[in-house]
Formats: C-alpha cells, structure tokens, sequence
C-alpha cells in the first residue's frame, strides 16, 4: 500500500453497522473532531431471518453525515475525502436505472438458505479453495440466490436487464454517490462465495456453481477507487475508498503488524492477523482480503464469533436482569469460588473454526442471573481463544488489540488475557471501523498519530478459568463441535 500526503482538509468516515450507522470526522493527523450516530432497526422473524430496511439504512447515513459534519462546524476546513464500511456478508438487490430497492438488506446473521446451500455440500472444499471460506449460509451466494428464486420484483427486473444485486456496500455507494456507479470492493465482495481473491474478481466457476448470473452482478474495483461523489455538509465529498468492517478496523491503527492478533467484539465478535500471501490457511478459519489496489493486496487469517453482543441480545429476553447496568458493574477479575454454569453459545450458529449452522444455545449448570451473565461473557472469551489458537498454529504472536463495544468489559479483557497468555490492550479508540476506513480514505498516512492505550491486561494465569474452559470444550464436542 502507498502511502500518500494527506489533504490539508477533513476526512468523513461513515461506518453502517447492524444496530446503527456512524459518521466522524477526523483530520488530516487522525484526530476525531466530530461524531453522529443514528440507530438502525433489525427485523428477526423466527431463527433464521434477519433484515434491515436498506431504505432506513440510506436515510440514516446521509443523516449521521450531515449531523457530523455540522458538529464539527468544518471551521474552514473542506472535508477532502471521505470513505465508506459496511456490513460484510449483507446483501441487497436494486434497480439499476431508478436505484429503488427489490429487496430487504438481508442480513449477514440471516440463514433462510441454508437447506438449499446444503444441497453443494460437495463442492465445500472447492469453493474453501477458491475463496478461503466454508460453505456458509452467512455468506452471501445462498441469499443472493433466494432473491432471484423468490422475489417477484427482483425477477420482473432482471427480465428487463435493470436487476443489480450485490453487498450492501454496492448499493450503498449507488445510492450516496452522485454518479451512481454499480461496483463492490474486494472487502465485501470476496463475502459473497462468488469472489476470487486471486483473481481481485467474479469466479466464473463458482458463479455456475451457485447460479448467479454475472450480468446482476456490480463491477469489482480495488478498495481506493473514485466511486463518486457524496452530497455532505452543503457540498461534494469525493468518496474515495469502500471496504468491509472488520477489514477497516484492522487499520484503526495504521498499517497492520503481523505479530498483532487483532480483535473487534460487537454484534460479533472477530478476531485476525495479516499475513503473508500464500500463507497456509489453519483449518477452520478464513482466507480474508483487508485491502486491494493495482499494486499490492493485504491478505488476513480470520476466525469469526457470531454471538458475541448478539449473545447478550438473546440474554436480555432470558434473564429478570439489567444486562447493561449489571456488565457495568462485572468485576475485573473472577470471584474466588464463584462457579457459573456454562454458556453453550450457538447465538446465530457457530463460526470459525466449528462452521455448524444451527447449534444449541443453552446452559450447563445452574446459577443466579448474574451467573448466567459471567458465562454468557466466558463464552465469547472461549469462542475467540479457540480461533486464537488456530490463528497461532501458522506463526507466533506477540499481542492482542482489543476494539469495539464489548472492549469496555474488563472482565472480557482479563480473562482473555488469562486464558491466551498474551497481554490485551484496549486503546483509547472509540470508533475502529471508521478511524481505519478514514486512514485509508486519507491515502494511508504515515503522519497519522499513534493510538493511546487506555488500559493493558497482562496475563497473570487462571486455573480455574482454564479448567473451565476445558469443560467447555467438552461440552462442546460432546454436541458435535470440536477441532
């Protein structure tokens, strides 16, 4: 990656998430300035349906644009550039010509497909080496194909060649962007299924493979690219780099280290590192695309938890407890004989490295609500040291950064610290997503400030966290997953 001088004006970062779409603005050292949040809804209809309105979405990042920059007052100075992150694995299917949406933004939660992508149960480890994913119905091949099976307007549309369907990042940029361009970066698009890393482009195989014509499809361009231009703060914001989420926020900050494992805890939680290309991938994680340009490509390894704020969702409606005050008030480090029961965390099915798409969510014991909060944040912990062990197989690491929401619980930082043996350093760093998306909207600056670490775990060693934990994989093969 190049790094370039940045303008001597602002940098708009916008960030669409599952529960809301975020706007800040940041200056050309990566300072924040100004920030406008506005909440999205998510719409679950039994296990297996997750959606958003994408017209809800649309209104919402032109509203959290606007509120930022009339925060920061711009106080003379332009906002130069602007970069966009979405939710990876959600898609959605427009018309072309009018960008009216024919579809729901179909969540990467949603699983509706997941009978008919069993049907390719053959091909998984082709498609595994194609892309560096398992055959997953969060992914985005299964959903697009629902759409142009089952929605009437999507298929009128395609009769008449206007159907485009892709990421929501695609139809985000079509509809922000003055030009109203139909193309997808290779963040986002290389979560469809129907991506090939190597080739920064649409696989003709897998295309046949999953039945998607090429034709409803966006262009793929690399990550930096003039995608057009935003109307934002009274005047034209060029929109110059698009990616996914988790790949934006591995560049929260700066340029990524390959000793650093890098862990963001939201609605799920994810956990990666950068590598090298043609690094073997360890079993059960994911082959990733961070960044891509005509010069060079960031590739990762990357294990994902799908339960993770997710999780504590499914608490609230389980639980005669205040989930947020109580995580609050969760101590730093275990009670000394406390013994909550276990969390078998299936929120959403499991992800990396188990791939099972419909798993139990249950608990194993018994214990008072507050008990039942301490496992719920085990759980998580559990998941990603599981991932942190097979991210470790391929070269040694020296660290953990820790980002997003569920960063603020100390009893989450401290017992995966505990558990890896490694230090977590949770930083001063409110928005990862759009600091990263903002470092590269800026052209990647080297003169951007360095990030303060706002408090550092140090490992002190947790038998009974350990002891735990492996009861927990018991548990765990014992209902079919293990590795």
């Amino acid at each position: 990656m190049v790094s370039e001088r940045p303008a001597p004006g602002v940098v708009l970062a916008l960030d669409q998430g599952s529960h809301a779409s975020r706007a800040v603005v940041f200056d050309a050292s990566g300072s924040e300035l100004a920030h406008a949040h506005v909440p999205v809804t998510t719409r679950r209809e039994g296990h297996d349906r997750v959606e958003h309105d994408p017209e809800e979405i649309v209104r919402s990042l032109r509203l959290a644009a606007e509120d930022a920059l009339e925060a920061h007052g711009m106080h003379g100075r332009q906002a130069v550039a602007a970069g966009l992150a979405t939710q990876r694995s959600t898609i959605v299917c427009w018309d072309r010509a009018s960008g009216r949406a024919l579809s729901e933004a179909i969540s990467w939660q949603d699983r509706r497909n997941a009978n008919w992508l069993a049907r390719l149960r053959p091909a998984a480890r082709r498609v595994r080496e194609i892309t560096g994913l398992p055959l997953s119905p969060h992914y985005g091949a299964s959903k697009l194909r629902w759409c142009l099976e089952h929605l009437p307007d999507v298929r009128r549309a395609m009769a008449g060649a206007a159907a485009v369907a892709g990421p929501l990042s695609s139809f985000l940029t079509h509809r922000l962007a003055r030009e109203r361009p139909c193309v997808t970066d290779p963040a986002n698009a290389s979560r469809t299924l129907l991506f090939d890393p190597a080739a920064l482009d649409w696989s003709i195989e897998l295309l046949d493979l999953f039945g998607i014509p090429r034709a409803v499809l966006p262009a793929c361009v690399p990550t930096r690219h003039a995608f057009g231009h935003l109307v934002a703060g009274g005047s034209d914001v060029p929109l110059v780099a698009c990616t996914g989420d988790q790949s934006a926020a591995a560049f929260a900050f700066g340029q990524p280290s390959a000793d650093t494992a890098l862990v963001n805890v939201g609605t799920g939680a994810f956990i990666q590192r950068v590598v090298p290309d043609g690094a073997p991938l360890p079993d059960g994680l994911l082959r990733s695309v961070l960044y891509a340009d005509t010069a060079a490509t960031v590739h990762s390894h990357e294990g994902t938890v799908n339960g993770a704020a997710a999780a504590l969702d499914w608490l609230r409606g389980h639980v005669a407890l205040d989930v947020d005050r109580a995580l609050a008030r969760l101590p730093a480090a275990r009670i000394a004989g406390a013994e909550p029961p276990l969390f078998i965390n299936g929120v959403g099915g499991l992800g990396a490295p188990f791939w099972i798409a419909d798993f139990p969510v249950e608990f194993v014991g018994d214990g008072s609500d507050d008990d039942r909060l301490v496992a719920v944040i085990e759980s998580i912990v559990f998941l990603l040291h599981v991932n942190l062990e097979a991210l470790r197989r391929s070269a040694t690491l020296d660290r953990i950064r820790i980002t997003g929401g569920l960063a603020r619980c100390d009893y989450l930082c401290r017992a995966l610290a505990d558990l890896s043996g490694l230090v977590v350093e949770r930083y001063l760093l409110g928005e990862a997503t759009a600091r990263g998306v903002a470092f590269l909207a800026a052209g990647a600056p080297a003169s951007w400030s360095a990030v303060a670490v706002e408090c550092s775990f140090a490992p002190c060693g947790d038998a009974v966290l350990a002891a735990r934990y492996a009861r927990w994989r018991g548990e765990m093969a014992r209902r079919g997953a293990s590795t």
